[in-house]
């Protein structure tokens, strides 16, 4: 098992309709090649964690980044994976603003160790975390 994060920017700001159809589409996707994960979406800008096979994940990773709705698309993290983050979701997302991610903090990272730098934590769940902490809210 493995997991890739990635960040990067929208060439265009997606509209609630045209981001329900990526959606969509990646969850299909993810489910028939055996992928979760998390997608966090807000003012044009993705992060994204994908958790799967290695060969998956790369292929996954190859088919976003030669998506043409993307732009600096930045590999910050990947490496090798003893348990799913996000085993229930093939496509978690939540739009990123104050409301929604203190909302994300609060309900669907309760699990984690988020307060401290646990060094049991997965790295994937401290990125996020750090995401959560630089964000404004």
């Amino acid at each position: 098992m493995n997991y890739l994060i990635y960040l990067s920017a929208g060439t265009e700001w997606l509209t609630e309709a045209e981001l329900n159809e990526v959606l969509d589409i990646s969850r299909k996707n993810n489910s028939r090649d055996g992928i979760t994960g998390l997608l966090l979406y807000g003012d044009g800008n993705f992060i994204q964690l994908l958790e799967g096979e290695k060969a998956m994940t790369q292929k996954t990773f190859a088919r976003i980044s030669s998506d043409p709705r993307h732009k600096g698309i930045t590999h910050i993290a990947g490496g090798k994976l003893e348990k799913r983050n996000f085993p229930e979701w093939t496509m978690g997302y939540r739009g990123i603003d104050s409301e929604i991610l203190t909302k994300f903090k609060d309900d669907f990272l309760k699990n984690q160790d988020l307060e401290t730098n646990n060094k049991d934590s997965h790295i994937s769940v401290k990125l996020l975390n750090s995401f959560i902490k630089t964000a404004r809210i």
